[in-house]
């Protein structure tokens, strides 16, 4: 049965997570991979052919994709008080967490983890690259931003010294504004993150093939042969 008051204190910790790829246990890297509001894992999986497409040693990553209760992470924007999305936040990072010891457990490196996410699920990368408890090895986010008022000072980041991070938007993104992805991009370079933002010129909401190129970069470095 399950326990309703654990359900609403931590509504993502017992997340289904779907695989793809090469098997945990025999993997030389891995991808998490986190969908967007009203998305599923089923969805942003299919992100994974394209993402190791001609990439040596591909077929040496395992691509792990969560799945967020009620296919949302939280309810409110990214830009909303920290506190009106809690303890939905809390609990999706609490997750991530859970993942990245899923492939440590399974004896893949910290440097070979990378998460990636689009959307919603690129603000809660973005803000695990940011403010998470594991050490991995990249992140990447497609259309998205740190999460949190953008005109309210945040805790600054602790050190993420050499932590390659990739940001992807467009200018005509009508869920995240150019300029919010730029000023993530600079909290997380100032914490000493080396980050990589494009803005897009004319790009809707979507992800187009520089970014899958730009991602594919990453899991090339993690890659341990």
């Amino acid at each position: 049965m399950i326990n309703q008051k654990n359900l609403n204190a931590d509504p993502h910790g017992q997340a289904r997570v779907l695989h793809h790829g090469a098997p945990l246990e025999s993997a030389s890297a891995a991808v998490i991979l986190v969908h967007g509001r009203g998305a599923t894992a089923e969805s942003i999986l299919q992100l994974a052919p394209n993402l190791i497409e001609g990439l040596e040693h591909g077929d040496n990553v395992a691509f792990l994709a969560p799945q967020a209760m009620g296919n949302t992470w939280y309810p409110h924007r990214f830009i909303a008080p920290i506190e009106s999305n809690e303890p939905f936040l809390s609990s999706a990072l609490g997750m991530l967490d859970q993942v990245v010891d899923a492939a440590g457990a399974a004896d893949i490196a910290p440097g070979s983890i990378m998460i990636a996410g689009f959307s919603q699920g690129a603000c809660l990368t973005l803000e695990y690259a940011a403010r998470g408890s594991r050490q991995i090895g990249a992140a990447a986010g497609f259309s998205g931003g740190l999460i949190g008022p953008p005109n309210e000072p945040r805790l600054p980041i602790p050190d993420r010294q050499g932590l390659p991070v990739f940001l992807g938007s467009g200018t005509v993104d009508d869920h995240v504004s150019p300029d919010l992805v730029r000023e993530s991009g600079r909290l997380l370079e100032t914490a000493g993150a080396a980050v990589d933002v494009r803005i897009y010129e004319g790009m809707t909401h979507t992800i187009n093939e520089d970014e899958i190129d730009a991602v594919r970069t990453l899991i090339r470095s993690i890659i341990t042969k």
